[in-house]
């Protein structure tokens, strides 16, 4: 609207009383607020104000003016401050995505205890342990672990994450334990949703593939397979760690253990801002490295 900066002065003129309380509240110089007063009437062939040594008056045409401009202005701060409440308070609804098990142990109950926080958000949350397509598929956040492709989305570090290779002393009575990574060959891999085992080897990320008799998608499926001298398995350290400590299983091959793994939230860029997708974000980076933590001492 052309004349708009001089509907905005106009209107603070006439709510505050005087240019001068006018000119504060828009931080601008009581000449500038006369000279957009003056320029609307120009602009529109009418007088608004007429002035006296002491007092602003409506003219008709003015009051009438005003009553319709100030409900404009008041709609438009209404429109703004509804907008910088979507920005600052989660609402709507948070379309998320994670692997089954990591989800239904980790992540369900810490979006659970978001929600209690921001109870006016809803939660569609797809456990699944298919990549799903982020973007294609609707999601504001995905979770996902490991080593991250490259990729368009936005990806933020939620918390560090260590594979190990483990068996069981009974599988170790069999088989003597491997000391390089081309000895896998000759044990029983137990095989989760990918058959490759990532390793650093001379200080490259290298995806080895693995063969075995046992294969499952699930990592408590993996776990008790292995603690019951099935096979080796490559497990995160949430799996193993207390039954590294309680010598159940043993890790092997842990010079070639790779070390930029983690736990990530990827969302699009479109999505990064918007208040519940960022305060998620920040409550996952806040909270998960000390549940993950809690899991690896049990």
């Amino acid at each position: 609207m052309a004349h708009w900066d001089g509907i905005e002065a106009f209107v603070e003129v006439v709510r505050l009383g005087t240019f001068a309380a006018a000119a504060r509240r828009l931080q601008v110089s009581n000449s500038h607020i006369s000279r957009q007063v003056a320029q609307l009437e120009q602009q529109l062939g009418l007088p608004l104000l007429y002035r006296t040594t002491r007092q602003i008056h409506l003219t008709d045409a003015g009051e009438r003016y005003y009553l319709r401009c100030r409900e404009l202005l008041d709609g438009f701060r209404d429109a703004e401050t509804a907008l910088q409440q979507l920005q600052e308070r989660p609402q709507g609804v948070l379309h998320l995505s994670c692997a089954t098990t990591f989800g239904e142990r980790f992540i369900a109950p810490m979006v659970n205890d978001f929600l209690c926080l921001h109870p006016q958000l809803e939660l569609r949350l797809h456990l699944t342990n298919r990549q799903v397509d982020v973007i294609d598929e609707g999601y504001d956040v995905v979770i996902r672990m490991g080593t991250l492709q490259d990729s368009s989305l936005v990806a933020r570090r939620l918390s560090g994450r260590r594979e190990f290779i483990v068996g069981s002393p009974a599988y170790f009575l069999g088989v003597s334990q491997p000391h390089s990574v081309a000895e896998l060959s000759r044990h029983r891999c137990l095989i989760g949703t990918r058959d490759l085992w990532r390793f650093d080897i001379d200080g490259v990320h290298r995806d080895v593939r693995v063969q075995g008799p046992w294969q499952a998608n699930s990592g408590p499926a993996l776990l008790d397979a292995a603690l019951k001298g099935l096979g080796l398995a490559q497990l995160p350290d949430y799996y193993v760690a207390p039954y590294l400590a309680s010598g159940e299983l043993i890790s092997v091959l842990d010079a070639f253990q790779c070390c930029d793994t983690g736990v990530w939230a990827v969302m699009p860029r479109h999505r990064q801002h918007a208040a519940k997708v960022r305060q998620f974000v920040d409550y996952l980076v806040a909270q998960l490295p000390q549940r993950l933590q809690q899991a690896t001492q049990r």
